[in-house]
């Protein structure tokens, strides 16, 4: 099977050599890497100094509003069109398990035509570079999700888990949803648009197990009002696609902050 990954970046250098050094200890080791650049022109370099043979696509990416939606699209054109068979979009701040390549290519021939997600652990701090048998004893997935065994596909219905951090998709089913939507930009929205579009599509949701992927930390706010106008905009388009708000945990809080107002039928801005 020709396995693809899809890498979009802009900035963390240092999470991006740390996920090429795990792809290059992978068993498999990836067909084809697609590491698609928003804006940035020194991601080339950190592929090259890397050693990978890696792939490198840009995109334009206007500031402050990274155009996550259309680089996963571009990212996945450029692998359909190489040829790939399974296609895996892995999150730059995520290193791959030496596993996680093998777990998912077997779960698309069992699913094929299933969105199919691997349990994230999230890492601790940590000063240099993580060694694999680190990376194993720090096994800790996300409690949010399934975690099946290894080598068990476990059917979800639940589809505001999927995640965009780690995932597969055939390119039968990527061409079934359709990708992701574009009127997306910036942070938030975007993934669970994508997962309500498999859903519509008649494509299931599948819980790999063993399709370990770590995410290497970096400080994060809860709920992310640094992020505040993308996931107002971002919301509202959700909203008039699908009659329902994404990010519920996240919008409610905002409310109760006094930094947002909504109403039922689908209007939302920010209190400044």
């Amino acid at each position: 099977m020709n396995i693809a990954v899809v890498t979009v970046v802009s900035g963390r250098h240092e999470h991006l050599a740390g996920q090429l050094r795990g792809l290059a200890e992978s068993s498999p080791a990836p067909w084809l890497h697609v590491v698609v650049a928003m804006g940035d022109d020194a991601i080339a370099d950190v592929v090259a100094e890397s050693g990978s043979d890696a792939t490198v696509v840009s995109v334009d990416a206007p500031r402050p509003r990274l155009p996550i939606a259309h680089a996963r699209n571009t990212g996945a054109t450029t692998a359909i069109e190489a040829g790939a068979d399974v296609l895996v979009f892995l999150d730059v701040d995520c290193i791959p398990g030496t596993d996680m390549l093998r777990r998912y290519a077997d779960a698309a021939r069992s699913h094929g035509h299933y969105l199919l997600c691997g349990p994230v652990t999230y890492l601790p701090p940590k000063d240099g570079p993580w060694a694999t048998d680190e990376l194993v004893a720090n096994t800790r997935p996300h409690t949010a999700r399934p975690d099946p065994l290894p080598g068990i596909v476990e059917e979800g219905d639940n589809y505001d888990l999927f995640w965009s951090l780690s995932f597969g998709v055939t390119p039968t089913t990527w061409a079934s949803i359709g990708g992701f939507f574009e009127g997306y930009s910036g942070y938030g929205g975007e993934d669970t648009d994508f997962a309500a579009t498999a859903r519509a599509a008649g494509v299931g949701l599948g819980w790999v197990g063993g399709a370990h992927a770590y995410h290497q930390h970096h400080p994060v706010s809860s709920p992310p009002v640094e992020h505040l106008d993308d996931i107002v905009r971002n919301s509202a388009v959700f909203h008039r696609r699908w009659n329902r708000w994404p990010m519920e945990a996240w919008l409610t809080e905002f409310e109760r902050r006094g930094l947002i107002t909504r109403t039922q039928a689908g209007t939302i801005s920010r209190i400044h």
